[in-house]
Formats: C-alpha cells, structure tokens, sequence
C-alpha cells in the first residue's frame, strides 16, 4: 500500500503564498512523475503543476510564473510553492504521484492521490 499525505493548504489574502508538500510513503520501490491537480466547487479537476524524477516541471498556463514544483526525491515529497494567490486559485489541491511497486509477481506502476488540501485565497 501507498498513502499521499498533503499539507500546507489553508486561508491567505490575495497577493500571498503558500507552500504545499506531499509526502509518499508505503511499498515504494521507485515514484516516477508527480504533480498538483487543483477542483473549484463544480469544475473538473484540472493540471497545476507535473515534475518528472529527473526534475523537469511542466505548469498550467493560469500558473506559469507564480507557482513553482520541486520535488526531493530522497524524501519522497513533492512541493508547490505558490505566490502572487489570486481568488480564482481558490479550489482543492491533489496530489498525484505515479509510483512503482515490488510484488512477488513483478514491478507494478499505478496512480495514487492524496486526500486533497483546501487553498482559499480572499481578495
């Protein structure tokens, strides 16, 4: 089993930031890309942010320039760092983690998610 654990979310003004982190943990025997998702009430879950395990990130357009991945891979943990909030940045953030798994039957890859962190940002 392997379990995502976010933190960092929480209520900041406008103009703030915030640093988000995902911790995986479990039968981990290599994690390849991880990334942030975000869902406003009512609207599809939507890319943020991807990085692969050699580091190189990818971003949503509405996020380029403002939000930054980074990823330790010694920790297993993956990071946004997110300045410049605006309200519609308001939604709750996933973490995604593709993730590859020792069994007696071989190496399995699957997708796994966090619980989810709420971001509310105020104007």
């Amino acid at each position: 089993q392997v379990q995502l654990v976010e933190s960092g979310g929480g209520l900041v003004q406008a103009g703030g930031s915030l640093r988000l982190s995902c911790a995986a943990s479990g039968n981990i025997f290599k994690i390849n890309d991880m990334g942030w998702f975000r869902q406003a009430p009512g609207k599809q879950r939507d890319l943020v942010a991807t990085i692969t395990s050699g580091g190189s990130p990818n971003y949503a357009d509405s996020v380029k320039d403002r939000f930054t991945i980074d990823r330790d891979n010694a920790k297993n943990t993956v990071y946004l760092q997110m300045n410049s909030l605006k309200p519609e940045d308001t939604a709750v953030y996933y973490c995604s983690a593709e993730i590859q798994q020792e069994t007696r039957l071989g190496i399995f890859r699957r997708d796994y998610w966090g619980q989810g962190t709420q971001v509310t940002v105020s104007s």
